[in-house]
């Protein structure tokens, strides 16, 4: 885990360069929900959506976060790949969203594919051409919120567009590259019976979709 002497000693306002620092909340051990297998998920801060139903806005602020080097980020890593072998898991890269720091992203998820360790990205997809396709490549895994179907509704939860997001999962779905989908169903916000049917069939219609998961509020 990153200390909390290295959290006191973060530098805010810095610019760092983007290709070997990012800004990360924390790593956490053990999920088994955040792609397949038991995995190590690393937290990075910055989002630039303002959903009404966020359960952890303390990520949308970039310098919430301690300005971590890639290598300090794989060498936490190299702690488990024994372990995340044996148990067919690996590492997420989670937020917060990810793709605002998309050269730290590429250079710590090429790094961590190097040692052999399964890579997954949870992203709203809505910053994916800043990846290209060869980057693409050091992911295995896409796990991709869609928030709700309709774009106006879509606005009034999140203050952004919902085409880029689906934009991103068709072009995965062009790739062949893994991907499972996320929905929050959030009362009186998401739980609209026809916009759920749009996104089952559209998540249907991509052929590269191994899971999609239906997720409860958590406030």
């Amino acid at each position: 885990m990153i200390s909390g002497r290295e959290r006191r000693s973060r530098t805010c306002g810095l610019r760092l360069p983007q290709e070997t620092w990012g800004f990360l909340h924390s790593f956490a051990t053990g999920s088994t929900v955040d792609g397949p297998g038991v995995r190590v998920v690393g937290w990075a801060t910055g989002y630039h959506w303002r959903c009404l139903y966020c359960h952890n806005p303390d990520t949308w602020t970039m310098s919430n976060g301690i300005p971590v080097t890639v290598n300090r980020a794989t060498e936490e890593l190299r702690k488990y790949p024994h372990g995340l072998k044996i148990l067919l898991g690996g590492f997420t890269l989670s937020g917060g969203e990810p793709l605002l720091q998309d050269r730290f992203v590429v250079k710590l998820l090429t790094a961590t594919k190097a040692t052999g360790i399964h890579t997954a990205l949870n992203t709203n997809g809505s910053l994916h051409k800043r990846l290209t396709d060869a980057k693409l490549e050091q992911i295995d895994l896409v796990i991709m919120d869609i928030k709700t179907w309709d774009p106006e509704r879509h606005r009034h939860l999140t203050h952004m567009d919902n085409a880029p997001t689906l934009d991103f999962a068709r072009r995965l779905a062009d790739r062949g590259k893994a991907a499972w989908l996320r929905f929050v169903l959030v009362p009186g916000l998401t739980d609209n019976d026809g916009e759920i049917a749009q996104i089952a069939k559209f998540a249907a219609s991509l052929g590269n979709v191994e899971r999609v998961d239906v997720l409860p509020l958590h406030k």
